[in-house]
């Protein structure tokens, strides 16, 4: 997307290129819609589009300099990857997420992603990419930069797993997640720990141990769900 693009219509969202932010290739979209699509899920993804915040077709049409055609077509994407919600008389808004449905997300996450971060450590010599978001994690300056390097980091532990259909629903969890996290980082500091976590992981990834990995990845899961939605406060 050009780098001068507007921003979305909520204020402070920039529409800078989303980078690592938006994982895989929204698919075979008109280009104008794409455009769309992008700056405002790096919005979301970043923090910067807040859970309930309205999506106002007219204005992102306007600021976008498009049609609401695409604006439309984008928003209607988004809410089947969960991140924004449709309501036939007050459009769209990007997506709140209860505290159940947290704990589905996780659900699906535990019960996927260790499976796919164990196939990716069988199967890949190359880490590089997951040592790069480590760092970046480490060298971030806020929270929606080290939420981007967590998501980065994530994804190259499934990446390789070689299930395509596996990747695809761990991108759409991925993204949902990130609705999740800004706010537990917000009541519950607790990212030196994950990164610790983090490292150890990737440690065991680089031995080639895909047992050990898939252990950390479940334990690293379900310690998160654990600190941030404990049965007791249910």
């Amino acid at each position: 997307m050009p780098a001068s693009a507007p921003s979305p219509a909520t204020g402070s969202a920039t529409a800078s290129a989303p980078g690592p932010a938006t994982g895989s290739p929204p698919g075979a979209l008109p280009s104008r819609t794409e455009a769309v699509l992008e700056a405002v899920k790096y919005a979301i993804l970043t923090g910067e589009l807040k859970p309930g915040q309205p999506l106002v077709e007219t204005e992102l049409a306007a600021q976008f300099g498009v049609s609401k055609t695409p604006v439309r077509e984008a928003l209607k994407t988004l809410a089947g990857t969960g991140l924004v919600t449709m309501s036939p008389y007050k459009g769209g808004s990007v997506r709140e997420i209860d505290r159940a449905h947290a704990r589905h997300i996780y659900d699906m996450r535990q019960l996927l992603e260790p499976v796919a971060a164990g196939r990716t450590a069988a199967s890949r010599g190359d880490w590089s990419a997951a040592r790069r978001a480590l760092e970046q994690a480490d060298q971030a300056t806020d929270a929606a930069e080290r939420s981007l390097a967590n998501r980065a980091f994530h994804r190259q532990m499934y990446l390789g797993c070689g299930n395509p259909l596996l990747v695809r629903t761990l991108d759409d969890l991925r993204d949902q997640t990130a609705l999740v996290s800004a706010a537990a980082w917000a009541k519950r500091p607790t990212w030196e720990r994950e990164a610790a976590e983090h490292r150890a992981i990737l440690a065991a990834a680089q031995s080639g141990d895909s047992d050990e990995v898939r252990i950390l990845m479940r334990g690293h899961i379900s310690s998160f769900v654990a600190r941030n939605f404990p049965e007791d406060e249910a």
